[in-house]
């Protein structure tokens, strides 16, 4: 079932006019493909929270950066070779940033609850 702008105004009216306004946007500016390692970096206070390599990839400024952390994780076996493949296709192909937005200095400290 194929659906053009108008029918969805037609049949769900609130829903286009929320879906055509800026305000309700929500910006994705990072992908985790493991929902197992999506689940641990929600950590509400990072209490015994480890980070893991998405976290240290978000740190780097280059892609370069990002791949020597994802051969030494691997070289480690902190991750799997499939893993790392996939890693690495993500930064080829959608660049450093696509791991979300760089953690500055002291993150830990400025977004966990002490």
């Amino acid at each position: 079932m194929s659906l053009d702008r108008e029918r969805v105004k037609r049949l769900f009216p609130n829903l286009a006019n929320e879906l055509e306004q800026s305000e309700n946007k929500i910006p994705v500016n990072s992908i985790r493909t493991d929902s197992s390692t999506a689940e641990k970096a929600v950590a509400e206070n990072f209490c015994h929270y480890t980070p893991d390599i998405v976290d240290f990839i978000r740190r780097c400024d280059t892609e370069q950066q990002a791949i020597e952390i994802i051969v030494y994780m691997e070289k480690r076996g902190e991750v799997d070779k499939e893993y790392a493949r996939c890693l690495r296709q993500q930064l080829k192909e959608k660049g450093v940033r696509s791991f979300g937005a760089k953690k500055e200095t002291d993150y830990y400290l400025k977004h966990g609850e002490l």
